[in-house]
């Protein structure tokens, strides 16, 4: 039986935010509040929440003011931190990160998107697949901010189609991922990779698997969705 504890999480804290600069602009992304805490405090109590104990934080932009932060624990979790010293994109980050990623599966977050989902039964269901990489899907009125997600009625991912204007309710790309080791040191090094752009869709008909949710979810890419995000987290205060 798999034991959460046991497995690294990773959290992709790193990006720039552009879009967001305009209502938070003296912090990294991460680190927008939330009913006067930051975004990253709702995931890393989320995967606490699950079981993990273990957790990289892969940093770039504003790094210090991340471990400023955090430090080296939050609550049960204890924190280490890969930073990048340029932009390296997604799956440059966590392929920068390989070296402090101790387990052979490893659960990947956007460190700027959050989804109701149970942790543990996604692990659970992964293993119970015998898979080598999946996504956690939700479903979403409006697809095309984001583009949608194709699976078989097997859960394997078929296709990724683009964003795009007018393409109604779809599966989306909800940013919380299971992937082995091994995958992850295939990522090339060093240079700016994308594990939405690059990785994930070389593997689609290949084995990767979809764990679909209709959990709320939601991301503070821009104004108009951070603005939503105190509603969103509204009786989730500890």
């Amino acid at each position: 039986m798999q034991n959460n504890s046991d497995m690294t999480a990773v959290i992709l804290a790193g990006g720039l935010g552009i879009r967001l600069q305009s209502v938070v602009s003296d912090k990294p992304k991460v680190l927008a509040e939330v009913s006067g805490r930051p975004f990253l405090a709702y995931l890393l109590e989320q995967v606490a929440a699950a079981g993990f104990r273990d957790v990289v934080l892969c940093t770039g932009y504003m790094a210090e003011k991340v471990q400023d932060c955090f430090g080296r624990a939050y609550g049960p979790l204890q924190i280490s931190y890969s930073r990048e010293d340029k932009p390296l994109g997604t799956g440059g980050a966590l392929r920068w990160a390989l070296l402090d990623i101790s387990s052979d599966t490893v659960l990947v977050m956007n460190g700027d998107s959050y989804i109701e989902v149970d942790l543990s039964a996604y692990v659970s269901w992964f293993f119970q697949k015998k898979c080598r990489a999946a996504l956690l899907l939700t479903k979403v009125p409006d697809a095309a901010r984001y583009g949608r997600v194709i699976l078989n009625e097997d859960e394997d991912v078929v296709a990724f189609k683009e964003k795009q204007e007018g393409s109604g309710a779809g599966w989306i790309n909800a940013g919380v991922y299971l992937i082995e080791r091994s995958l992850i040191a295939s990522i090339p090094t060093g240079i700016p990779y994308s594990l939405e752009r690059e990785f994930f869709p070389a593997l689609a008909g290949k084995g990767l698997l979809g764990f679909c949710t209709e959990g709320r979810f939601i991301d503070i890419g821009t104004p108009e969705s951070y603005a939503q995000t105190e509603a969103f987290f509204c009786g989730k205060e500890q």
